[in-house]
């Protein structure tokens, strides 16, 4: 049975919206580029490579399909191309990114069903709404939430006034940029 696998960049104070540069007009757009070298790379390789499918909600499938398509040629940018893509989408017309596929209907059974194949882990980057939605399904079993150390004060936070889960922690990485990884498994 395959996991799911929650990865998020967050501020300190829960913001997670536009931590790269896609130009989505937030006011901080791009908050996490100063914090990227190798060790974290290597951090990020690791859990990709650990993947095999990326589950995603419409609008961070919107920006990946623009920013990902033209990067090639090393290591992550070639897995994170090629790989599976599941979209979950009620409006999403086509998904023409390499590997697309978009769910439209009942969205936890069809969900339900990739946990049930045999692969690596399903991975979830941004996807706020599709997060929430899965978690209070009980259908992740493991949150990455990599803490930035900033304030930025407003903007999106990834849980909802709906979310709620009890969460152990299984690993505490810090990195030499102050960003923190935190790794939880839901408890049962």
């Amino acid at each position: 049975m395959r996991r799911i696998v929650v990865t998020e960049f967050m501020s300190l104070d829960g913001v997670f919206e536009a931590p790269g540069p896609e130009g989505a007009g937030y006011k901080y757009e791009g908050w996490t580029m100063n914090y990227g070298n190798e060790e974290f790379m290597k951090f990020k390789t690791e859990e990709l490579m650990a993947a095999d499918a990326q589950l995603l909600g419409r609008i961070t499938y919107d920006g990946f399909a623009k920013a990902w398509p033209d990067r090639n040629g090393d290591e992550y940018s070639d897995k994170f191309n090629s790989m599976k893509k599941y979209v979950v989408s009620k409006t999403l017309k086509k998904a023409e990114w390499n590997n697309s596929e978009i769910i439209k209907k009942d969205a936890a059974k069809e969900i339900a069903k990739l946990k049930a194949e045999k692969g690596k882990d399903i991975i979830i980057y941004g996807s706020g709404q599709l997060v929430n939605f899965l978690l209070q399904l009980g259908l992740v079993e493991e949150y990455r939430i990599l803490v930035y150390p900033m304030v930025l004060g407003i903007g999106k936070r990834l849980f909802d006034e709906k979310s709620y889960a009890k969460l152990k922690l299984i690993e505490a990485t810090p990195f030499k940029t102050g960003v923190v990884a935190l790794r939880y498994e839901p408890l049962k």
